[in-house]
């Protein structure tokens, strides 16, 4: 970047724009360097957030880095090469791994430094052959890992990656969003007629798309072995197609005896509101999370959390101080833990809860996230100027 380049220009490459923690986290990003004064620009395939996007004044392309398909691949980072030629982009953030590779071919065609974040805790596959293929999420002049987990998860799997190369940013909670003091008892009771919500009864909550390794069923078996039998549990996410996967959970219900207790409710929209319904959060991966933002966006809400002791939830749960942690898949255990919440003093649970809260303002938020990852443009600006003609 030369020195009369006032406003960077950083373009952000991911598959699509529909919904999930990569595209909200690309979506806030943009934000923040609108806020900045810079420079935003993202490529994807498209969705129902481009519309957000746009109305925060970053500009969207189409293109369909989704794809898989080498040749795509190819024409992907032809293209891309012109836009980062147009927009004279200082940095392109990759976050996903098709995406990548057309990035990594075009930031080499045009001397832009490329940037990856590493999501998630990708399957190596059958003999690790998955594995050059996910690599080129390491292939950037840096690579920020969402969680201390991907972290080491990077390390033990690529070895060629230095771990200096590495920036550990955890995904952040919106904490003006998710913050108790804000959320209206009209939006309360309204939310809470509509789900039949018991005022007199406990509730516990999962958040998740009903997907198998998101543990509903862990949870389901769970319930079924408590102590307490007098409460409520919702399970809140879309089956985003899987209709064979609700009919199984519908079929445990069932079988467990649960209908009375088990709400299964599709997605919703007011999730600040539903964790306030709540008096217990849920979440029951039974694969590693990279970082998994129910949690802080619970814990945010004052809510008590119990979380499987694997992944990202052990960095965002300090057992015993800001929530609770139980061995993932053991619904034996997580009973255990849901009996002892249900058990505790309302002074226990406020304790908790109040540390709960200021560990994410302090450690999990967005602002936070934003700021390091505009630290680390600013690091890679500083490494790597790109010389541009007029």
């Amino acid at each position: 970047m030369t020195s009369d380049q006032k406003k960077p220009v950083i373009i952000q490459i991911l598959p699509r724009l529909e919904t999930g923690g990569v595209e909200r986290g690309s979506l806030e990003i943009a934000s923040a360097l609108q806020d900045a004064g810079w420079t935003s620009v993202v490529v994807s395939g498209g969705g129902r957030l481009v519309r957000d996007l746009e109305k925060l004044g970053t500009e969207h392309i189409t293109l369909p880095v989704y794809s898989k398909n080498y040749f795509t691949m190819l024409r992907n980072a032809k293209r891309l090469a012109e836009i980062i030629t147009e927009k004279k982009a200082d940095i392109v953030h990759a976050r996903s791994r098709a995406p990548a590779w057309s990035a990594k071919w075009a930031c080499q065609k045009t001397g832009v430094p490329l940037l990856t974040t590493f999501h998630g805790a990708y399957n190596l596959g059958p003999f690790k052959i998955k594995k050059k293929y996910n690599k080129v999420m390491t292939d950037g002049v840096l690579t920020i890992a969402v969680s201390n987990f991907i972290k080491r998860h990077i390390l033990s799997n690529y070895e060629t990656v230095e771990e200096n190369n590495i920036r550990v940013i955890h995904r952040g909670a919106d904490v003006e969003r998710f913050d108790r003091t804000k959320v209206s008892q009209e939006r309360l009771i309204a939310l809470s007629q509509k789900w039949r919500v018991p005022e007199d009864l406990p509730v516990i909550m999962l958040p998740g798309r009903l997907t198998r390794w998101k543990g509903q069923l862990i949870l389901l078996e769970a319930l079924s072995k408590m102590h307490h039998k007098e409460l409520r549990c919702l399970l809140v996410g879309s089956d985003q197609g899987r209709k064979g996967y609700r009919r199984e959970l519908e079929r445990k219900i069932k079988k467990l005896g649960l209908s009375g207790v088990v709400q299964i409710v599709d997605h919703c929209s007011e999730m600040d509101v539903a964790y306030m319904l709540s008096d217990i959060v849920v979440s029951a991966s039974t694969d590693p999370e990279a970082f998994g933002r129910v949690v802080p966006e619970a814990q945010a809400m004052g809510r008590i959390v119990i979380g499987p002791n694997h992944g990202g939830a052990t960095e965002t749960i300090r057992d015993g101080e800001t929530g609770f942690l139980f061995e993932p898949g053991n619904a034996d255990d997580l009973a255990a833990k849901l009996d002892a919440v249900l058990s505790m003093s309302a002074e226990d649970k406020k304790r908790i809860a109040e540390k709960a809260v200021e560990s994410v303002r302090t450690e999990f938020s967005k602002a936070l996230m934003c700021a390091k990852t505009l630290d680390v443009y600013r690091e890679i600006l500083k490494k790597f100027p790109v010389e541009k003609g007029e």
